[in-house]
């Protein structure tokens, strides 16, 4: 599409050899590579066009192959007869990698991590020319973004927004989505979000649930993020009343903790707990019942990631906390109105 992002778009949205007029919905099937068997890899997308105009935004997922959540939002979403945007434009793509996730697998079948091969290549390896036709077919023509991710495999993360906080916009957007949690995130060499940024495309991260699952609390909370982006770009009409705001917290940083015996593991914490400094977040011991040590939190945060496997070597992540610059007291007030963030908007769940 010849414009400015930004500027009233032109009659016609290009997307490869595809053409969408104002007012249409249509999937197409976009052509990235052959495999060496023949077999064409190619990106699944649904545009979903409003007769006025307005923002473009792309919402993705399965970026990593094994991350599915994000596949079932999308899914949810644009089957419901009831999601009708009034004026813009959707980019759909539930499933990024597609050969990740046909292989159940986080990397591309050139075993190389696609949000670390951006901006690409049209003669580059597999994961490259992916990357190289998301970004120039897709990214390049949107306003905005919504990338949709999970834990790693046996690990779990509370629902969250990670973002660049240093642009304004981008961290008024993060805190309309509406999770507990938000994280500052630089950006990282080779992802998408850096390849979009460079394109003025502002992108929110969401991570949330476990990979190669579904979590319906995470799905839930996404569905619901992705709502509350398209009514604030006015994209959607409203059709409840205005809840009260809450303000999510953001984290400047954030860290793992680590094991420091090798053993069987009794949590004794869940992802959404505050912990104070000194709280015990889990006992390592061994199969005959003795304590070999146990983790205790260094500073005040939230837990927002943790390993699921009941098993641990010495130094293996275990637990992912958030961090805070606010004073200790005005957090812990704070904290207890996490869950009111992730009640579920009912007339956008199926």
């Amino acid at each position: 599409m010849d414009k400015a992002k930004g500027d009233k778009p032109m009659d016609s949205l290009r997307i490869g050899d595809f053409t969408i007029l104002p007012g249409q919905q249509r999937k197409i099937e976009l052509p990235v590579a052959k495999l060496y068997t023949g077999a064409d890899v190619s990106l699944p997308v649904q545009i979903i066009r409003a007769k006025k105009p307005g923002p473009i935004i792309f919402i993705s997922a399965a970026v990593h192959g094994d991350e599915l959540n994000g596949v079932e939002i999308i899914r949810r979403l644009i089957s419901q007869k009831t999601f009708k945007i009034t004026k813009g434009t959707i980019i759909a793509v539930p499933m990024v990698n597609v050969y990740g996730v046909v292989n159940q697998s986080r990397y591309m079948p050139d075993r190389r991590d696609l949000n670390r091969s951006f901006p690409g290549s049209a003669k580059g390896s597999l994961a490259g020319r992916v990357a190289y036709t998301f970004l120039n077919e897709i990214v390049k023509h949107c306003d905005y973004g919504i990338d949709l991710h999970t834990g790693a495999i046996h690990r779990s993360n509370l629902p969250q927004i990670r973002a660049d906080l240093s642009d304004l916009e981008t961290k008024q957007l993060a805190q309309v989505f509406g999770v507990p949690v938000i994280l500052n995130s630089t950006l990282l060499d080779g992802s998408l979000r850096e390849a979009a940024t460079n394109h003025n495309t502002k992108v929110l991260l969401y991570e949330a649930g476990e990979a190669l699952r579904f979590d319906e609390f995470s799905i839930r909370a996404g569905m619901k993020g992705v709502v509350n982006i398209l009514h604030h770009l006015q994209m959607m009409k409203k059709k409840s009343a205005k809840k009260k705001i809450i303000e999510p917290f953001i984290a400047n940083s954030s860290g793992w903790l680590r094991a420091n015996a090798s053993g069987i593991v009794r949590n004794k914490v869940n992802l959404g707990d505050r912990i104070q400094k000194g709280d015990v977040l889990a006992e390592i011991g061994s199969p005959y019942g003795e304590l070999f040590n146990v983790i205790t939190a260094p500073r005040p945060g939230i837990l927002i990631g943790r390993q699921n496997i009941p098993l641990v070597q010495e130094g293996e992540a275990m637990f992912h906390v958030a961090y805070f610059t606010q004073d200790e007291q005005d957090i812990l007030e704070q904290i207890e109105t996490v869950q009111e963030f992730l009640l579920p908007n009912t007339e956008y769940i199926q």
